[in-house]
């Protein structure tokens, strides 16, 4: 590959937070359409989520950074698979985010990264 080459058209992740699950998605910008996605509402989290709902003293936060790192790597799976190797992200909206959610999506981009996906605009948030 040549330096001259033209860039590619950057993927963008965006998280959909809640108190109950945390999803996120990778889409393309210019045509809305989702390239990957992965959430703490899939098969594999119900144990957890189930426990969490039946917990005493009650918690409003069904997830957590452990859960959130765990869709992470899920998310980085997916991505490598179809051949990804960079997201970004929109710096501007995870920093508006409450920071008890922030803290905790530093770990789900932490995971994406550790599976080889470059999260451009992650460095900005820790």
């Amino acid at each position: 590959m040549s330096s001259g080459a033209a860039p590619t058209t950057s993927l963008l992740l965006r998280l959909l937070v809640s108190c109950r699950r945390i999803t996120a998605q990778v889409t393309n910008p210019k045509t809305a359409a989702i390239v990957a996605m992965a959430s703490s509402s899939e098969q594999e989290f119900l144990p957890e989520y189930r426990a969490r709902l039946n917990r005493i003293p009650r918690s409003h936060n069904f997830w957590d950074p452990k859960t959130a790192s765990r869709v992470g790597e899920k998310l980085g799976f997916r991505l490598r698979e179809i051949g990804v190797r960079g997201v970004e992200i929109d710096v501007e909206e995870e920093l508006s985010r409450p920071l008890h959610y922030r803290r905790s999506i530093i770990s789900l981009f932490d995971s994406v990264e550790r599976s080889g996906v470059r999260v451009a605009g992650a460095e900005n948030l820790r």
